[in-house]
């Protein structure tokens, strides 16, 4: 059971940490408590599961025309919705949510990268066989 429940929470964790210092960079983003922040890392990352492939599917024509710059907007609007949902976090503007999300997913990447889960089976592995095309 806890073997399932730790990288859920490192992920949450990490999520927790970018929003947290992109709050900081970011006079638009804010946070009235610690318990808002945690609210949030938490329906951001619910967000990003379950919504957001939806809106991915929705919007795939723009999506494809734009060579996948649309999901840049999708990711603001994943952030809007969740200050829309969370009292005690805001956001100023939709530009506001545009680059503070660039720069949290670039954040939450580069502090995976190092926190790593140590797990094999996390890791991508490329095959040792077959045909490459």
């Amino acid at each position: 059971m806890l073997h399932n429940l730790t990288p859920f929470l490192i992920h949450w964790a990490i999520t927790a940490l970018s929003l947290w210092i992109a709050s900081y960079l970011f006079r638009g983003l804010k946070f009235d408590t610690t318990g808002a922040l945690v609210v949030s890392a938490l329906l951001l990352g619910l967000a990003n599961a379950v919504v957001k492939p939806l809106l991915i599917l929705l919007t795939l024509p723009l999506t494809l025309l734009t060579f996948g710059l649309f999901l840049l907007v999708i990711n603001a609007l994943m952030i809007l919705l969740v200050s829309a949902l969370v009292r005690g976090f805001k956001v100023s503007g939709f530009w506001t949510a545009f680059f503070a999300s660039i720069f949290i997913s670039l954040l939450s990447i580069a502090i995976g990268a190092l926190v790593g889960s140590g797990d094999p089976a996390t890791t991508i592995q490329m095959p040792s066989g077959g045909t490459w095309l």
